[in-house]
């Protein structure tokens, strides 16, 4: 914004080298919002799971319903949308007020609160996950179907209920959360690149995913054999499982240390979220 000699002895100014303070205000706005930006990258890795590995289990186990029936195991990435269309009215009406009357906060609680309460609950729908692949796998073992890839596991397939609907509740909070925080804290003039970067996190975060199952295949093909192989009854999904929760919870202690230090768009007549 300083007006420098070669600022002064040019006509007309280069916009490139002289801004206003207002210009100045918006760009630091935008690059306030990009470590939040990085920081949840890891929960849409996570998200990626719904769609493929959380299938493939699904595809392993019973899903007769009654005696002519069988549910197709893609059919299950329905659960998420149907979590999420009974979640969001339940946190409209019953979570903000009850929320609001303990923060003061005319929202219940600040954007921020809301997107670091998903990406927990992310890491807990990878612990619920391990858990029923581990189960999924001891059956199997008992019933001696581990090298029989193409067997139906004697486990109904509702057992994988639980990390759908964990999925579909992280996603009121984080998505929606990302969705509010980049169209708020953007500047007006900006506020579609605020809606491009908070639709981009779920492709980076395919990227992510796949670029960890790489590198844990090329770690353990030294030690245990190649994870996440052909046979998912010895693939040690679970174990792949147990890494996405531990990327995830170091994830979200970066994220409460970013959200810490931000600070939020002041508007007049509103009171800073705190």
């Amino acid at each position: 914004m300083i007006i420098d000699n070669l600022d002064a002895s040019s006509k007309p100014r280069n916009p490139w080298r002289l801004c206003s303070l207002n210009q100045v205000e918006e760009v630091k706005l935008v690059l306030r919002l990009l470590p939040i930006w990085l920081s949840c990258f890891m929960f849409t890795a996570v998200l990626v799971q719904t769609h493929t590995l959380f299938i493939k289990q699904g595809s392993t186990m019973i899903r007769s319903i009654g005696p002519n029936f069988q549910v197709p195991p893609a059919s299950f990435q329905s659960l998420v949308g149907l979590t999420i269309l009974f979640t969001i009215p339940i946190y409209d009406r019953i979570f903000v007020p009850a929320a609001r009357k303990l923060t003061g906060h005319r929202s219940g609680i600040t954007m921020l609160q809301r997107i670091g309460i998903g990406l927990f609950l992310s890491i807990v729908e990878m612990v619920v996950a391990a858990q029923v692949e581990a189960k999924r796998v001891s059956i199997a073992r008992q019933h001696g179907l581990m090298d029989t890839p193409k067997a139906t596991i004697p486990m109904s397939v509702w057992w994988i209920l639980p990390q759908y609907m964990i999925s579909g509740i992280s996603d009121v909070f984080t998505v929606v959360g990302l969705q509010e925080l980049f169209y708020d804290q953007m500047p007006e003039s900006m506020r579609s690149l605020g809606a491009a970067a908070h639709i981009s996190v779920i492709g980076v975060g395919s990227f992510i995913n796949t670029a960890i199952i790489t590198a844990v295949q090329a770690i353990t093909a030294r030690s245990i054999g190649i994870l996440l192989g052909d046979n998912l009854n010895r693939a040690h999904v679970d174990y792949f499982y147990w890494v996405m929760a531990a990327l995830s919870a170091l994830n979200f202690g970066v994220y409460l240390w970013i959200a810490s230090g931000f600070v939020y768009k002041k508007v007049e007549g509103e009171e800073e979220p705190r």
